[in-house]
């Protein structure tokens, strides 16, 4: 082995994982080539950050893969057609370039057969299903990062994303989290994000960061793949509380106060879930930063604002499809998993907070009741102090 390269170290499901994937078997350094998997809001503008540093230093091959769920356009068009003749995604991403060097690509084994880094960037309910497409139709030296905040749900409790990836697969998953509303990255609005890692996987980490970061996108390492990956799930779920105050127009103090509950229940539920998590990633751009920004102006907010102000008379799904031209929301699907975690586990009265939000989305309770959970504030002390 080349000196320097640490021996791989084993993978979740026993198998060889490479800390560096820019080396084949035979030690020789070669170029990384990049697919992304998804091609949604979100997953354009990645393809836009990659693109630009693909073309740019010499460890990547230039062209970047992107599968694209096909669509036909009001115009009769095919949708990846019309990204590789305009170099943009006009269903949802209209207006911005992605760089000549991103090629879309509607078919998923096509796109990824020479790939041995794949961004995983679709919405989460469609990951496993993706995954088993896939198996046996990969480089055994993949290295992946999923984009992807959700979680599936399992008998046996709740499934990361990266997990579901690294065991469907059998490769590492990092993940990428941060204070990042898609739009504002796509017209180079600064912003941060955080590259959670596993032990021993800081060399691949630090290569994902040179493969994301811009002068206007920060991309900082944390060695917390589930900290990292707990704060983009389950900010989401906090901002549809955020919107349903600001559907009932209730005022900054009264979502200030959401918010900071929101974060701690987070934090607990994070802790009690996965005792590897830290305290200090609610602090990175993953945590706190993306908490603020997904509450004050993201889509799920947005949708349960207008959930609010219909008195919750029209149904989540009716909403999405009006305002969000295709785009999906991740929070209502993530309340009803997490509500479903603490329900089995007996926890639903220590995060009344993320109760009610499930059940203000079901019609068992009024928007206005996420405010008045407090009636039930929840004892701490039962955690034996694991997550106060």
């Amino acid at each position: 082995m080349a000196p320097g390269i640490e021996a791989p170290p084993r993978s979740s499901n026993g198998g060889s994982v490479r800390p560096d994937s820019h080396f084949s078997d035979d030690g020789v350094s070669r170029k990384s080539k990049v697919t992304i998997v998804g091609s949604g809001n979100w997953g354009s503008v990645a393809a836009k950050l990659i693109a630009s540093n693909a073309a740019r230093l010499s460890s990547f091959h230039d062209e970047v893969r992107m599968w694209v769920f096909e669509e036909t356009l009001p115009t009769g068009e095919k949708l990846t057609d019309v990204i590789n003749l305009n170099n943009e995604n006009v269903k949802y991403l209209p207006g911005i370039k992605l760089g000549k060097n991103v090629i879309a690509d509607p078919d998923l084994e096509n796109a990824v057969k020479d790939a041995n880094m794949l961004v995983f960037v679709t919405p989460h309910q469609f990951v496993e299903g993706i995954c088993k497409r896939l198996v046996g139709k990969i480089r055994k030296e993949v290295e992946a990062i999923s984009l992807i905040k959700g979680m599936e749900m399992k008998k046996e409790g709740p499934c990361m994303i990266s997990s579901l990836i690294s065991q469907e697969l059998g490769i590492n998953c990092c993940v990428l989290m941060g204070a990042n509303i898609a739009n504002e990255i796509a017209v180079e609005k600064f912003s941060e994000a955080t590259v959670g890692y596993r032990e021993n996987m800081r060399e691949i980490a630090e290569k994902w960061v040179q493969l994301f970061s811009t002068p206007y996108f920060v991309v900082s390492p944390v060695q917390d793949v589930e900290g990292v990956e707990m704060c983009g799930t389950l900010k989401n779920v906090v901002a549809l509380a955020a919107g349903f105050v600001d559907g009932l127009e209730m005022g900054n103090n009264t979502k200030a106060a959401i918010m900071r509950i929101g974060l701690r229940e987070m934090r607990m539920i994070s802790k009690l879930l996965f005792s590897s998590v830290r305290d200090s990633t609610f602090f990175e751009s993953c945590g706190v930063a993306d908490l603020i920004t997904t509450c004050l102006g993201g889509r799920n907010r947005k949708v349960a604002a207008a959930f609010a102000k219909h008195g919750g008379k029209r149904s989540f799904d009716e909403l999405e499809a009006e305002m969000l031209q295709g785009q999906k929301l991740q929070g209502v699907s993530t309340a009803k998993e997490m509500y479903e975690v603490l329900s089995h586990r007996g926890w639903l009265e220590l995060f009344p907070l993320f109760a009610s939000v499930h059940e203000i989305c079901i019609g068992h309770l009024s928007p206005s009741a996420i405010v008045e959970y407090s009636e039930r504030r929840p004892n701490f002390s039962v955690i034996n102090g694991q997550a106060q």
